[in-house]
């Protein structure tokens, strides 16, 4: 039987699977009876590295392959696409984080490609390799700013799809949102109000905006439902789109919108208030945790603070406290490799290592650090000590992206290199290399122990 067939069997068969969709290195399933999925089973298949229960998801940890095995499990139990929010159950939490997730993982990897080719554009121009009136910088430009620059048409769809409407029109809506004519108009107007049939309204510009298109998709398709029910089957196929674009378009603009964009000011600015009385603290926190976070999915909870304080802020301080996160457990995965006598195990390390360099931790996690213990406790006190020195200087990221050694660009400000990149340095050469001497002097300690014991 191959992989994908024995992760199916594993989780219940293809009846129990309610839904399926995948991130960088995980399948996420969404199951009927979690009782008649096989966790301890999966665990012990080659091929999976480990098994994760939480958030209302139970998912398979694969790898970098994962697409492929996602693609294989798609081809035996039919396509099948994420459960709605109206039909998730457990805590408000878990559901918050399923949708969350939902919304985000389709985009992470588009969003770091574009976060890497921001970073690389800053270097180049800091090294006069590149002028900003080049044409050869504007086009990388517009490939690197685009998808965020558009957010709410893309964010249009995917929040469209999770809530079980029509995404295309989902996308539309957010299309009005950053059209030229409303850009125009508020660039003209100065923010003077406009009037919707009487009703006052003022424009917002809404371009890189997340909270207002998610919350817009949601009553979208709440709308849709309805009318789908109520319309004849001959004439809904055009009027429900027709009925929802005429209702959910201007209740936007009024209501949704200026709400959405009043509580995305309010986030970003508690956030930056709470960082400020205490970067250095923050920074060993997430620093020290956030793997802890990753473990058990509370990650995708921060996810969208992370791209609000770029929409409200044009920064973010938070991903660079995460870097020493991930280059501590590299360096703890690297010890091992170095400590380890078997090969196959000194293989399945280093390779962990390597790919955890570029922000995928999962295989140095689960496949060689957690199951050890202590390398982890190690990785994640020495992630808090780069945390803090990174929080101290209150580095800031101008693009979002997965936290990796392509962060380092990305730290770049317009004015070029300054002491809070070489922060962000310094916090990261900290953690990776602390993790790495106390891992080596822990194993020999521990080899000490058995020898003598023996």
């Amino acid at each position: 039987m191959t992989l994908a067939g024995e992760i199916v069997a594993g989780v219940g068969g293809r009846d129990n699977i309610v839904s399926l969709m995948h991130c960088a290195t995980r399948l996420r399933f969404k199951l009927k009876e979690s009782s008649k999925a096989n966790a301890e089973v999966l665990k012990n298949t080659p091929g999976i590295i480990m098994v994760v229960e939480h958030g209302g998801q139970f998912q398979v940890v694969i790898g970098n392959h994962v697409h492929d095995i996602y693609n294989a499990v798609n081809a035996i139990v039919g396509e099948k696409t994420p459960a709605t929010a109206d039909a998730e159950k457990g805590s408000l939490f878990n559901r918050f984080v399923y949708v969350i997730s939902s919304i985000f993982t389709p985009l992470i990897g588009l969003l770091a490609a574009t976060g890497i080719l921001k970073g690389c554009l800053a270097v180049a121009t800091t090294l006069n390799v590149l002028s900003e009136q080049s044409g050869t910088y504007l086009v990388l430009f517009s490939a690197s700013d685009a998808l965020f620059y558009f957010f709410p048409i893309i964010l249009g769809y995917t929040a469209g799809k999770q809530f079980g409407g029509n995404p295309f029109v989902t996308m539309i809506i957010g299309g009005a949102l950053v059209h030229p004519v409303v850009l125009k108009a508020l660039d003209e107007s100065g923010g003077t109000a406009f009037d919707f049939m009487g009703i006052p309204l003022t424009f917002i510009n809404y371009t890189s905006s997340v909270i207002p298109i998610i919350f817009s998709a949601w009553l979208c398709s709440l709308l849709e439902r309805k009318l789908n029910a109520w319309l004849p089957s001959a004439v809904k196929t055009f009027f429900s789109p027709l009925l929802c674009l005429m209702v959910i378009t201007p209740l936007t603009f009024m209501v949704v919108g200026p709400v959405s964009t009043w509580i995305s000011g309010l986030i970003a600015q508690g956030y930056l208030f709470i960082y400020t009385a205490a970067p250095g603290f923050a920074g060993a926190l997430m620093g020290g945790l956030w793997q802890v976070f990753v473990m058990f999915g509370l990650h995708w909870g921060l996810v969208p603070l992370c791209i609000n304080n770029f929409t409200v802020l044009g920064y973010d301080t938070m991903m660079p406290l995460l870097v020493p996160a991930i280059l501590a457990q590299v360096g703890a995965a690297l010890a091992i490799c170095l400590r380890e006598r078997d090969r196959q195990k000194r293989a399945v390390a280093g390779s962990a290592a390597v790919t955890g360099l570029f922000g995928i931790t999962e295989p140095a996690v689960y496949g060689v650090n957690l199951p050890r213990k202590y390398p982890f406790v190690i990785a994640c006190i020495s992630g808090a000590a780069g945390g803090a020195v990174i929080g101290f200087a209150q580095t800031k990221v101008y693009s979002f992206g997965i936290p990796s050694i392509f962060t380092f660009m990305q730290t770049i400000p317009s004015t070029g290199v300054d002491y809070t990149v070489w922060a962000c340095i310094t916090g990261a050469v900290i953690s990776i290399v602390m993790a790495f001497v106390i891992t080596v002097l822990f194993s020999f300690i521990s080899a000490r122990k058995s020898s003598a014991v023996l």
